[in-house]
């Protein structure tokens, strides 16, 4: 029985991909800095929690060999530019370091849309520049190169890059229906941003699929993970309203001009705890969220994606 080691797989993502990896008889390695995080995942058949921490490189080392393959979907959304690069660059460079000394076969990494690999100094916000980055250090260690100071054999890669991802227990559309029981209008930064929503299933059904061949495509791949739709910010937040079944259709959103837009990401990002929105994250939405059509999609690997609104519709009216 193969081993699988999935980094960030107490999250949102990494848990519909240990679900479906324990389902299909692999055996699953899921480290996390408190086993209590794990709680949700310890009752699935094979799987192993360790504690851990993802970012010490020995520890890392001491774990990974044993393991056919590595997942990480290790990422944050807020932060400063240490706090980036620590996440999205520097534990990609120890994930390859790793994985080529341990003999891991394969690394399936999850990054975004709009992340650019080739150029990503070019990229409008923190977060998409360091998702950048740390695609390229995956892509030219898999490729034998990156890890160390000689040329090694490098790993079959696969790189995911979704749009914003959508599922039951998100913090997306469940955050924006929430609000508009709350409020009675929803003044907006980034209104005209465009998305390409997809469902969490979808994202781990890839993942899966990428472990078991990715459908013959060669290695080192990039798949723009995507579903169907191709909405606005606006729209988002109006269907989340529908979905619930927010009185009269929803609140009304208010679309804010750019200064004022800055203002309220400013203010958002400096309340206590996670924000709901920061000045990284609108500059992010500089870059439409939406799938370039130049490199392959989920129907590359077999599967057809969800609409939003049905499914959206399943779990947010039972909030």
């Amino acid at each position: 029985m193969k081993k699988i080691l999935v980094l960030g797989g107490t999250g949102f993502v990494g848990a519909h991909v240990c679900e479906k990896l324990a389902r299909e008889g692999w055996q699953v390695t899921v480290p996390t800095r408190r086993r209590s995080n794990a709680t949700h995942l310890i009752h699935l058949p094979g799987l192993t929690v360790l504690e851990l921490d993802v970012h010490d490189e020995a520890a890392l080392a001491r774990v990974v060999p044993g393991h056919a393959a590595l997942v990480n979907l290790v990422a944050i959304l807020h932060g400063d530019q240490a706090a980036f690069e620590r996440v999205h660059v520097a534990l990609p460079q120890k994930i390859a370091r790793v994985c080529i000394g341990s003999g891991v076969n394969q690394v399936i990494h999850v990054s975004a849309l709009g992340a650019d690999s080739l150029q990503p100094d070019k990229s409008p916000s923190m977060y998409l520049r360091s998702k950048g980055e740390g695609e390229a250090v995956l892509l030219q260690a898999a490729e034998g190169g990156g890890a160390g100071t000689a040329a090694q054999k490098g790993f079959d890669l696969s790189i995911l890059r979704p749009s914003v991802i959508f599922g039951e227990g998100d913090k997306f559309l469940t955050l924006f229906a929430k609000l508009q029981k709350l409020f009675p209008l929803m003044p907006l930064a980034g209104a005209a941003a465009r998305f390409q929503p997809v469902w969490v299933e979808d994202v781990a059904n890839a993942i899966v699929a990428c472990i078991k061949g990715a459908n013959g495509q060669a290695s080192p791949r990039i798949i723009e993970a995507a579903g169907p739709d191709i909405l606005t910010l606006k729209e988002i937040v109006q269907l989340s309203a529908q979905a619930s079944g927010v009185a009269g259709g929803g609140r009304p959103v208010i679309a804010l001009p750019t200064w004022a837009g800055r203002l309220q990401a400013m203010l958002m990002g400096l309340a206590p705890g996670e924000p709901l929105m920061s000045l990284d994250n609108l500059d992010s939405m500089k870059v439409d969220n939406v799938a370039t059509g130049k490199l392959p999609g989920l129907t590359s690997l077999g599967i057809r994606a969800s609409t939003l609104l049905p499914i959206a519709r399943q779990y947010l009216a039972r909030k």
